[in-house]
């Protein structure tokens, strides 16, 4: 413990006077209200928006089943099926060989488990597999 009163903490009126006649940061531009749900979105925040590179498409990532054969990057291509957990595989090429460049991977990989399905109940609704494209 030390020997000094409390006052040593505070500070003197030449600080205070000091600290008083000093310009204030930040004091001169009114303070900018916050953005409520009902209130309309500042233009930056559109702008930026906008400006994004992907702004201008319609689906900037369509997923893969809505892809033609043509369109998808990988050399094999796996469909499995969530009702009875089957996984078939096909090359990118035999697919294209197969159905054509223009073709679904939807249409195809469906096709595919149709094809070797082990599920047949004889009823519409829930005859063939369940694809679960990957």
């Amino acid at each position: 413990m030390s020997d000094r009163p409390a006052s040593w903490r505070f500070p003197t009126m030449k600080q205070i006077q000091k600290l008083a006649n000093a310009p204030v940061v930040g004091k001169s531009t009114p303070p900018t209200p916050a953005v409520g749900p009902a209130d309309d979105l500042p233009d930056p925040y559109w702008e930026a928006l906008l400006a994004e590179a992907g702004a201008d498409t319609v689906a900037p990532g369509k997923p893969i089943q809505a892809r033609n054969l043509s369109e998808i990057g990988r050399h094999v291509l796996r469909v499995s099926c969530r009702r009875c957990a089957r996984i078939v595989e096909i090359q990118k090429a035999d697919a294209t060989r197969l159905y054509g460049p223009q073709a679904f991977w939807r249409d195809v990989g469906q096709r595919l488990l149709d094809n070797t399905c082990q599920q047949r109940t004889g009823r519409h609704e829930e005859d063939g597999c369940w694809p679960a494209f990957e």
